[in-house]
């Protein structure tokens, strides 16, 4: 029922306090409660009834009505019966927040509102309710643990006429109707998930309705189990759901059955994440014993475990190729590591960026805010040297760089290393050097998703050993030694500062805080070296320099 026709009905003698132009909203419910935060009994669309015993003085009436907003509520009612008139500072935090207040006269019982209310609503609904109660139960049953996502989306086009495709949050189609025709394009997916990703980091509340080139969609976020404290923590590994209709004017059943059908696939996402588990923890146990420089028998020996894991059917002998990233955030104690292991490995599922066969057997680890991919792959791909062989950087931004630029939005930055393929546990470690270099040098571009390849180490890192050492001493002697100089004279630590500015990629922030300095300490320090050195620490040939000097001293 609307708003509107509550002030109809005479029985009720209520009166409008304000809202007028929101009278249309419909009424799903009703709540009585003098609770001073009811937000965990609500599920929105209420006429919420008070009798303001949650009220002790004027400062508690607009962080109520902000829950109430929050929780997506219809209206408020407040009882007259305790205080007389309503007071004005709820009146004032409604206005501010536009929530229709009415005022239910001393009178009129709330059981009365009640009665009527629930009557009325269950009458408009029962016909509707009963069809959206046996569509959730053919869902649970035929639905994701049955078949998968495209069972529920085959359900919604023969009953609603509703197409419909889960993404993943860098456009890849993960699931479809079978029978609605061509799959929907990839250009068309990735903008769906660039316009879902913007307007999760603006905080809209879903369904967000946009057009890609000419047609309405309505993208309903799919939540993962774990609730996130900050939406960047998860913005960038939530599937959505994108619906080929505008929702704008959707009766609100409709809207419930599309939010039962992202939270049955929900279920299948946290399904999927649950087999994760075996595969990463093979690559943790990896990731540690090449760390600490385990014996190449031992690696070798958890290899031959984790291949027919990780590839079946590949042989005990596949080649491997070590892939990092990493997701950096400006400000706010943000845990990256998770999120860059579950970035990681939809990137590596995806045929579009890897350039190869689509695999959900990738096995991620985090260590710190890295993520780091032991990916296996046939061993004649390996045989093939250079860029044939594997995953390549530049592939692997192809698709994904359109969304992840705008889940990243003006505070974030992911970053990835590729190297080579190896062909045995004792180039393992080589290899994690290499991807982990490679990181750094993408992380030196400009760019919001940026990536390099080992190609672009050839001429530099891995050159170093071969380089003559009076060169070595040369060129390090020319960077260094007059920060060397500075700091025994006035002990002011520029090439500790030199160290970890470059380790944090030039990021003032996190540099300032592993320092713990201020930043303005910090840019002071770096315009040191700079005047030292007569080099500029924002150009990437300047930073590679003082890396590589670093690094050979």
């Amino acid at each position: 029922m609307r708003l509107r026709a509550l002030l109809d009905t005479d029985a009720l003698g209520l009166r409008l306090l304000g809202g007028e132009d929101e009278l249309d909203r419909t009424v799903r419910g009703v709540m009585t409660t003098d609770l001073r935060d009811p937000s965990r009994y609500l599920a929105g669309g209420e006429l919420v009834l008070t009798g303001l015993a949650w009220r002790r003085d004027a400062a508690d009436s607009d962080p109520f009505v902000r829950l109430l907003v929050q929780s997506g509520v219809a209206a408020l009612a407040a009882g007259e019966a305790e205080l007389g008139d309503v007071p004005d500072d709820l009146v004032l935090a409604c206005a501010r927040h536009r929530l229709p207040l009415f005022a239910v006269h001393e009178s009129v019982a709330f059981a009365t509102v009640t009665e009527h209310v629930v009557r009325q609503v269950s009458g408009e609904r029962a016909g509707d309710l009963a069809a959206v109660v046996d569509r959730h139960r053919r869902m649970m049953t035929s639905g994701p643990a049955g078949g998968g996502p495209d069972v529920v989306l085959d359900l919604l086009g023969s009953d609603l006429d509703l197409r419909a495709w889960v993404l993943s949050p860098a456009g890849r189609l993960i699931a479809g109707p079978k029978a609605a025709g061509p799959a929907l394009p990839a250009g068309v997916c990735a903008r769906l998930a660039a316009e879902h990703l913007r307007a999760a980091r603006s905080g809209r509340r879903g369904p967000h309705r946009v057009a890609v080139e000419g047609t309405s969609y309505s993208l309903f976020p799919i939540r993962g189990g774990r609730p996130a404290r900050d939406v960047r923590e998860s913005v960038l590994s939530d599937w959505l759901l994108a619906v080929d209709a505008d929702a704008g004017d959707w009766p609100e059943e409709r809207l419930d059955l599309l939010q039962g059908v992202t939270q049955l696939i929900a279920v299948e996402r946290d399904r999927r994440d649950a087999a994760r588990t075996v595969r990463r923890r093979l690559a943790q146990e990896v990731l540690e014993l090449v760390q600490t420089g385990a014996a190449p028998a031992e690696i070798a020996a958890r290899l031959r475990v984790a291949a027919p894991v990780l590839l079946p059917g590949l042989g005990a002998a596949p080649h491997w190729q070590v892939v990092v990233a990493r997701v950096d955030w400006e400000g706010g104690d943000i845990e990256a590591g998770p999120a860059s292991q579950a970035l990681l490995e939809e990137v590596l599922v995806d045929p579009r960026a890897t350039g190869t066969e689509p695999s959900d057997r990738i096995a991620v680890a985090h260590t710190g805010d890295e993520a780091i991919a032991l990916v296996p792959l046939p061993a004649v791909s390996a045989e093939h040297d250079g860029s044939e062989s594997g995953i390549l950087a530049d592939t692997l931004l192809g698709s994904v760089r359109e969304p992840l630029s705008a889940g990243l939005d003006d505070d974030g930055r992911v970053t990835f290393g590729v190297s080579a393929a190896v062909h045995s546990a004792e180039g393992l470690r080589g290899a994690l050097e290499e991807a982990r270099h490679a990181r750094r040098v993408a992380a030196a571009r400009a760019g919001r998703v940026c990536a390099a390849g080992h190609q672009e180490l050839a001429s530099h890192v891995l050159l170093l050993p071969f380089v003559p050492d009076d060169v070595r001493r040369a060129f390090t002697a020319r960077l260094l030694d007059p920060l060397r100089d500075y700091d025994r004279r006035h002990r002011a630590e520029l090439i500790p500062t030199l160290e970890a500015f470059l380790d944090c990629d030039g990021s003032w922030t996190r540099c300032a805080t592993r320092l713990h300095l201020h930043v303005n300490t910090l840019r002071y320090r770096v315009g040191r070296i700079e005047q030292l050195t007569g080099r500029d620490l924002s150009r990437l040939e300047d930073k590679l320099d003082f890396f590589l000097a670093l690094r050979m001293s």
